[in-house]
């Protein structure tokens, strides 16, 4: 028992949020979360957490991926492509008013991350 408690409070310590950052979109909520492990390496974490509804219970459905610094050059390439195809295929821009709407949401202490 005693084992499982240490073990519970290692994996909260290696997982530190130093920075979050909360996109609202619809029913959807995304956390972009900035951690750091045990070694004091920091990686990205997002979670789509969608509300669900059924009759008086509301829940929460979490959706998390872990993007590590060494993927991180890859992740935004892949990204930039995609949104660049879909902006060619639809014939209207996605403007960072739709992917941002709380800019100004916070949490912790702030920092840059250079994704290149």
């Amino acid at each position: 028992m005693e084992e499982e408690k240490r073990k519970y409070g290692k994996d909260k310590r290696d997982q530190e949020i130093v920075y979050s950052k909360a996109i609202k979109a619809g029913k959807r909520i995304y956390y972009l979360d900035v951690k750091k492990n045990r070694k004091d390496d920091l990686f990205l974490a997002i979670t789509e957490s969608k509300k669900k509804v059924m009759g008086d219970d509301i829940s929460f459905e979490k959706h998390k991926i872990f993007l590590y610094r060494e993927d991180f050059a890859r992740f935004k390439e892949g990204i930039e492509h995609v949104i660049d195809f879909i902006d060619k295929n639809t014939g209207s821009e996605i403007s960072d008013s739709m992917i941002i709407e709380n800019q100004d949401e916070t949490l912790g202490e702030e920092f840059e991350i250079d994704f290149e």
